[in-house]
């Protein structure tokens, strides 16, 4: 029986750094190219895929702001290197055959689309990897909170997060705590309690309010987008 994804629709947040790889900042366009054949075999199973990178590797707004910078034009720096970010990501996607469309929120007509929902939802319907780009257009706001805001205006079954430096989520640093101990499941309310900061709390607030499952799970090892969206039980998944 051939394969078949477990949702209709999902958004993939992945982390600025997860294009990155062992480099730390920039683009690794090996990294990138792994990303995007994850994405391309994940796509095949007919799931409608959206995706929002992050822009660490290039520039966080936060950092800018605690070295004094204007904490608006520091967050629209940070915007900015989302942008950069998809774009490389719909190139090594394009390379693989798949129609990609890049959608901002902060207008540039001659680098991608203006995000416009029902636009977005057309282009998913239509079998295209959708790639929300520059956060929700405001500043003050974290490429988690633009996950789930979007998750919920296009309707997704659930936010997959793909990181690049951990497995699920933890009690404590496994990299420093030879105590922690890896979740399975988590409730919204208990990630919040313990503060175990995989989200923003305005996010995980917002995903436990609109009832928008997350699963937290290694973007590093090969396949494991396919294994999320097929329904295998990997990482950790947060439910409300």
């Amino acid at each position: 029986m051939a394969e078949s994804s477990k949702f209709k629709r999902i958004v993939l947040k992945l982390s600025g750094e997860a294009l990155a790889g062992d480099d730390g900042f920039g683009i690794n366009p090996v990294v990138i190219k792994d990303i995007a054949s994850q994405v391309s075999e994940a796509q095949k199973l007919g799931v409608e895929m959206a995706i929002i990178v992050g822009g660490g590797n290039i520039w966080r707004g936060k950092i800018g702001s605690d070295l004094g910078m204007d904490r608006g034009t520091a967050d629209y720096m940070g915007m900015l290197a989302t942008v950069m970010n998809s774009l490389a990501l719909q190139d090594s996607l394009e390379q693989l055959g798949h129609e990609t469309r890049v959608l901002t929120s902060i207008e540039m007509k001659q680098v991608a689309e203006p995000y416009i929902r029902r636009r977005a939802i057309r282009h998913l319907e239509k079998g295209r990897v959708v790639i929300f780009a520059a956060g929700i257009g405001n500043p003050y706001f974290s490429t988690d909170t633009t996950a789930a805001l979007r998750a919920a205006e296009i309707e997704a079954d659930v936010i997959l997060m793909g990181k690049n430096n951990v497995d699920g989520v933890y009690s404590a640093d496994p990299k420093t705590d030879s105590s922690a101990v890896k979740y399975d499941e988590l409730t919204y309310i208990e990630m919040l309690q313990e503060n175990l900061q995989v989200m923003d709390a305005t996010a995980s607030s917002f995903c436990m309010d609109n009832d928008i499952p997350l699963m937290v799970f290694s973007i590093t090892e090969e396949g494991n987008i396919k294994r999320a969206v097929s329904g295998e039980t990997i990482g950790t998944t947060i439910t409300k």
